[in-house]
């Protein structure tokens, strides 16, 4: 969001093999993956778990860098039945930096919850228009600092690099820095999923990620970068939209909504489509934001005050409305699939072993009622 308050070892007979395929698709003008991913990852156009399952996110955006004392707010926001969460965190060039500890301490309040965890670097927002924002090479720098914090978390954490990381004035630099961005990150280590924000404060109005996409996901040496577009003012009408998301479908590259709302000062956003396109296509959405907006955008807030008793408009429209969380989202299934205590007290499902006829959210399991992961109940 533009900011308007603080907030192996081979066979040789396989290499061959490998290397007269990456020929063959490279004359095709196609391109293969370094290695094999790890985790969470993307394959023909979407985004799966490990075990291959879908992962379609469902859930919101959490200000932490400057509301450091609501981490508590995740197990609020688990229990709409959200099954991610982004973070905003802060290399420390605009804001307090959030360390290696802090990030770990992140990641395992997000486990605990059974939240998948988007990570962002805030400082790099509308870098060109607003003096004080970082390039996306620091944003690099930052998270190489963290990195200890980050391995091994790969079935659990999407690595978005930089939020909204061009304004207006320079978006045509996202494509190289994109590039140059997730090279550095792999040769680095990381086999994280990479999420990389649109220029344009986020939306994108210049069409550069749109037109450029496949050139930064073939960049990408492990071929798992998810593009975020942000839905704001820019996407006031259903053609926009679903022209938008639509390409990105076409094409087989995987997009999500990173941050959306019903309202901006840039103008009117169409929520309500977004939401059902993202449903008929099966794409993830992240809505802006928990709690804790200002500077006259608290329209945006889902709940008052960190209060998750007290939820605003924007707030029971993205949890209980049409296509929101509560009929949409589904618990990742590195979660899933075991047994386990639902926030009201009663036992969840077995993954796959419940049966919901009526479809509001409660099963029948040995003997006893049960509570469906993500189902309307679970909150």
């Amino acid at each position: 969001m533009r900011l308007r308050s603080p907030r192996t070892l081979r066979r040789r007979t396989t290499l061959a093999a490998a290397g007269v395929l990456g020929m063959l698709l490279a004359v095709l003008g196609m391109a293969t993956p370094a290695h094999a991913a790890t985790g969470i990852h993307v394959s023909n156009g979407r985004i799966l778990e490990a075990n291959g399952n879908d992962l379609v996110m469902r859930g919101v955006n959490h200000a932490h860098t400057w509301y450091a004392g609501q981490l508590g707010a995740l197990g609020d926001i688990k229990r709409t039945g959200a099954n991610t969460v982004r973070v905003v965190l802060s290399s420390g060039d605009r804001w307090t930096r959030n360390d290696a500890s802090d990030v770990a301490n992140v990641i395992g309040q997000c486990k605990a919850n059974r939240l998948i965890c988007v990570l962002e670097v805030h400082d790099t927002t509308g870098y060109g228009d607003d003096g004080a924002a970082i390039t996306l090479d620091r944003a690099v720098d930052y998270w190489i600092s963290v990195k200890g914090a980050l391995d091994g978390q790969e079935n659990y954490v999407i690595l978005n690099i930089g939020n909204e990381p061009f304004g207006n004035n320079n978006a045509d630099q996202w494509t190289w820095s994109t590039s140059n961005a997730i090279q550095r990150l792999r040769n680095a280590g990381f086999d994280h999923a990479i999420m990389a924000d649109a220029p344009g404060w986020g939306q994108d109005g210049g069409q550069v990620m749109r037109n450029n996409a496949a050139q930064v996901f073939n960049a990408d040496p492990d071929r798992n970068t998810i593009f975020s577009v942000h839905m704001y003012g820019v996407y006031d009408t259903a053609g926009e939209i679903q022209s938008y998301l639509g390409s990105f479908v076409n094409a087989g590259l995987p997009i999500v909504v990173g941050e959306f709302g019903h309202y901006h000062s840039d103008g009117d956003p169409d929520e309500d489509t977004i939401l059902a396109t993202a449903q008929s296509w099966g794409l993830g959405w992240l809505a802006w934001s928990w709690s804790g907006n200002g500077g006259g955008v608290e329209y945006l807030d889902l709940v008052n005050g960190f209060n998750a008793d007290s939820p605003t408009w924007w707030g029971e429209r993205v949890i209980r409305g049409t296509n929101g969380i509560a009929a949409t989202s589904r618990e990742a299934t590195v979660y899933s699939q075991g047994a386990g205590t639902a926030p009201n007290g009663y036992p969840y499902c077995l993954h796959g072993g419940n049966t919901d006829p009526d479809g509001d959210g409660w099963g029948w399991e040995n003997n006893q009622s049960c509570v469906v992961r993500g189902g309307p109940t679970d909150w």
